[in-house]
């Protein structure tokens, strides 16, 4: 190895484990550990993913709530055929419904139905047994608090970036 080649590596292996990477890699780590551990709870539990709980979420925030495909694609960071194969599934599931909208006759929305509420019901409380274990209590008071007023303004900040 020559000596440029050696020097090019070790200032990877600088960059590779700068605090900054490794800080930004254990918030990385963190947050795809508790989604895979809610994701194996809802399957197990209530038949159902993580992303399909989230278009739940989404659908069951108001009463009688019917949002188009393109919002939920758009809430779930999804393409419209990805969005449009979940919802394939949720209505094959008897989850969801899409039904016309109001004076648009090219355009459909989406309804959770009742069988969907029941299922969002079960999920939403398995969704907090695991988020109440892994990640509020691990996590004391007040720093706690700490953690998810900086989560809004990192947020914050990518939104408006």
């Amino acid at each position: 190895m020559n000596a440029a080649t050696r020097r090019g590596g070790e200032a990877a292996a600088r960059a590779a484990n700068s605090r900054r990477v490794q800080e930004f890699g254990l918030l990385i780590k963190a947050a795809t550990r508790l989604e895979q551990r809610i994701d194996t709870v809802l399957r197990r539990e209530c038949g159902i993913g993580h992303t399909m709980f989230e278009v739940l979420i989404r659908l069951c925030r108001q009463r009688d709530e019917r949002v188009s495909q393109r919002e939920l694609a758009d809430d779930l960071t999804l393409t419209s055929s990805g969005i449009t194969r979940l919802i394939d599934r949720m209505e094959e599931a008897g989850l969801v419904r899409r039904v016309p909208a109001p004076g648009d006759r090219r355009s459909v929305l989406v309804q959770p139905t009742e069988h969907g509420h029941a299922v969002f019901l079960r999920a939403a409380a398995a969704h907090a047994e695991v988020v109440e274990r892994y990640f509020v209590t691990p996590v004391a008071g007040e720093d706690y608090r700490r953690l998810t007023n900086a989560l809004e303004v990192i947020n914050k900040a990518l939104r408006e970036g």
